[in-house]
């Protein structure tokens, strides 16, 4: 089966091989985390619609988390264009974290359609150092799409952990792999040099679920669903929340 996978590797490497030299020389970075945000706001509006009420059920919860003040310090991870703004509670004051600079005008635009929230800043950081932020100083993080690009996704939920106060939560929404063995898992292996170019760092075969488990959260729900988006070769995707 390995050798199969390096082969048709090969074969895909072949077909996009002006992909790989671009990314080889340098060019292919900028270029792509200028497009990204373009993309994403283009499938953010497809996946909301299939996820609109998982969304509203699960980010429901946040209204009970709010701190002294009355309101909810919250941090979104990998903010991305702002698709989860419509979905969060008012009182919410949310700082943004990205390290693509170019996302900002997106979530300004986000910001200005969802006047029940209050937008803090926007911080241009990678997950796994989130040293502008103060230990326990959020409420609530929300991870969607984000650590399945992400360098470590252990020392991103390390630093989660960081910044949340006591009782703080975590809620995610991520794609996970496909079951091993499975022929949807050969191909996302296949797939996935490539991918990660297209999909600014994204990993198909990352089993986030188990980084999870391993984070040390003093509770953890999850649950399972399938991919909103079919033909994308992106598997499952889980949802739930974890509790410091």
């Amino acid at each position: 089966m390995d050798a199969l996978v390096r082969l048709l590797q090969l074969l895909v490497f072949l077909l996009t091989l002006p992909l790989h030299l671009m990314a080889l020389l340098g060019f292919w970075e900028p270029l792509c985390k200028t497009y990204f945000p373009y993309l994403m706001a283009v499938l953010a509006v497809k996946s909301n619609r299939v996820m609109e009420s998982k969304k509203r059920e699960l980010f429901s919860q946040i209204k009970g988390l709010a701190g002294a003040s009355g309101k909810v310090a919250l941090l979104e991870l990998g903010s991305g264009t702002g698709a989860n703004f419509q979905f969060y509670p008012t009182g919410c004051k949310i700082t943004c974290l990205d390290p693509n600079p170019h996302f900002e005008k997106f979530l300004t635009r986000s910001m200005a359609e969802n006047r029940h929230l209050e937008y803090e800043r926007f911080v241009v950081a990678f997950g796994e150092d989130m040293s502008q932020l103060a230990d326990g100083s959020m409420d609530v993080v929300v991870s969607t799409l984000v650590l399945c690009s992400v360098q470590s996704p252990k020392s991103v939920l390390q630093e989660v952990r960081r910044v949340l106060r006591p009782g703080g939560v975590l809620f995610f929404w991520e794609h996970v792999a496909e079951p091993r063995g499975s022929w949807a898992f050969l191909w996302q292996r296949v797939l996935e040099p490539t991918w990660r170019h297209i999909g600014d760092g994204c990993h198909l075969t990352r089993e986030t679920w188990r980084d999870l488990e391993d984070a040390q959260f003093s509770e953890l729900q999850v649950e399972q669903h399938p991919p909103p988006i079919k033909w994308l070769p992106v598997g499952p995707h889980i949802m739930g929340k974890a509790v410091k």
